[in-house]
This record gives structure tokens, sequence and C-alpha cells, in this order.
């Protein structure tokens, strides 16, 4: 299979890598300098060299904000055949571009990243694949995702960003509450050293994708889930009402897995 991947950032050159032995890859990136260390990998000086590639795949790992102009850009030298897939974790105004495109198209979300994530070793991670997406293409990365071990689960674009205020705005609010506060003539225990860590690991993420991801029209309602909490807390706090603590660190154990 043939694939051409636009953006070589973290996830981009991870595909890259993943995809390269099995398939023939080749990468266009308007910074070049970010894939010249990608072995095996064809790189494409401009946008019409796509077109003599030939892709049958083509991954747009851009962010989301550029997700539509890139493949607006690179449209005219792709195959009335190429499979056009995302990746980005926010669906916002695909949907609606891809209902526009003579394209197929495959939505893919992987919710796994090289921050946090083992990229050895992917097994019992997961990738969420929009039910919308062409089944040929979505079958295609199936078998990908399968071979790394990756869990596969469905959503539709109507339910994916909702989900995505959950899954990722309300951790991402938490820990950036937490670096709010830090003080660093602290003295750290083991419990703030380690939120220190997942705060840091969030923080050294793309700013494009921290603002995709907060930008969510669902992430409001998390926040103020957030802060409605907080002032409960500091109510029970202020009153020292040590009964009201106990029935609510009973409620939150309870909603602990």
């Amino acid at each position: 299979m043939r694939i051409a991947i636009l953006g070589s950032g973290k996830m981009g050159s991870w595909f890259a890598k993943s995809l390269t032995g099995d398939h023939e890859v080749a990468v266009y990136d308007t910074d070049p300098t970010k894939s010249s260390n990608l072995s095996g990998v064809k790189q494409l000086a401009e946008v019409r060299d796509i077109g003599q590639f030939n892709p049958e795949i083509l991954l747009n790992a851009v962010n989301l904000q550029r997700t539509s102009d890139a493949y607006e850009q690179v449209a005219p030298y792709l195959a009335p055949d190429c499979i056009l897939c995302d990746i980005t974790s926010i669906k916002a105004g695909l949907e609606e571009y891809y209902k526009t495109s003579p394209f197929r198209f495959v939505s893919l979300h992987p919710m796994f990243g090289p921050t946090f994530a083992n990229m050895e070793s992917l097994k019992e991670e997961a990738v969420i694949i929009m039910g919308e997406s062409d089944r040929n293409g979505a079958q295609f990365f199936i078998r990908f995702f399968e071979k790394l071990g990756v869990c596969i689960f469905w959503s539709d674009f109507a339910g994916h960003d909702e989900m995505m205020a959950y899954s990722l705005t309300l951790p991402f609010v938490s820990s950036m509450a937490f670096a709010a506060c830090v003080n660093r003539k602290a003295v750290p225990g083991t419990t703030f050293a380690r939120h220190m860590s997942v705060a840091r690991g969030l923080l050294s993420e793309d700013d494009h994708l921290l603002a995709e991801i907060l930008f969510n029209r669902y992430s409001v309602e998390q926040v103020e889930h957030v802060t409605a909490s907080l002032e409960y807390l500091k109510h029970i706090i202020k009153a020292r009402d040590y009964e009201e603590l106990e029935t609510l660190f009973g409620r939150l154990r309870k909603n602990l897995p």
C-alpha cells in the first residue's frame, strides 16, 4: 500500500515509522528537517510530489486548524480513489468537510501519544474509529492497530467530541489547575511528585493540540463541573464538616472503577 503522510510531528512520525516495512511510505512537511531522520521513508519536497507518489491513502497528521486546508492543498494531486485519513483529537468541522469531499475517508483518533504511552508496546491502548468512515479504509487500519495490540472502539462524529470533553478536557483541566498553583519553594512529597510528572507531560504537548481539546464545544461543561466540585469542597473545608467530608470521600471512591 502506498501511504503519504502530511506532517511529521510526534504522531505523523510514529505512523511513518510504524507503517514503513509493510508499506511504501512518503512524508511531506513544510519543514523538511522534521522528517529528515525518518529512515526508509520517501521525503517529498513539494506538495505536487504527492501526485507523482500517487498514494492510495493520504494520512493527514497536521493540527486540527490546518486539517481541512491541508486536504484542499493536496486534493488536486490525488487520484479519485485515494482514501483520506485524519487523526485529530477533536472532530469539529470534519464531518461537514467530508460530506462535501469527493474522496472516501477514514477518521481516527488514537487515544495514545508519545508523551505518556509506551509507543513500543501499545497493548491495551485504544483507538476510536468514526462509524461514518469508508469500510475498506477502516479495515486497513483495524488490521494495522490489531497487529499492535491496540483496542478498537467505534463512535460517530456526533458523539465523539462530547466523549472527549470527559476523556481529555477533564484531566487536562485538573492538571492545569495543579500547575497553576505550584510553589517551587514547597517540599514535594510522593503524591505531589506524581502530579508534577503528569502536569509536565501535559504541558510538553504542542500548544495547538492542547488548544484543540480545550476549545472543544463541550469543554466548558466539564470545566464548570470541576469548578462546582471545588466550590463544594471549599465549603466543606471552611465548615470543617467531617461527616460531609466522609460522605464526599465515599462518593468519590464509588466514582473510580
